[in-house]
């Protein structure tokens, strides 16, 4: 998953990415203390091709802020899978689930 600041101009401070299976259960936390990430910078977590934790509907929330109104980042995610000869990939977007603070 990446997770990229859009705003050429002002930094946005992760809170919170957690990775969740299909049923719901939070299986990793990745972040122990905040974490910024300036104008136009990203950040990427991966989830190894051999594990199968997850499962067919794993996923992740994340958490975000900023001091100032910003570009709101892009979260999304590529999946990319081999089997045999054959290989697939493709993009899942970002969903917003709760919006704080408007």
């Amino acid at each position: 998953m990446s997770i990229r600041d859009t705003d050429p101009r002002h930094s946005i401070h992760l809170s919170r990415v957690d990775y969740h299976d299909t049923d719901g259960k939070l299986l990793r936390r990745y972040l122990d203390a905040p974490v910024s990430l300036g104008p136009l910078a990203s950040v990427r977590y991966v989830i190894a091709e051999g594990d199968k934790a997850g499962g067919s509907g794993a996923n992740f929330i994340v958490t975000w802020n900023a001091v100032q109104p910003v570009v709101a980042p892009i979260v999304e995610s590529v999946i990319i899978g081999t089997y045999s000869r054959q290989g697939i990939s493709f993009t899942s977007p970002t969903r917003v689930i709760e919006t704080v603070g408007e």
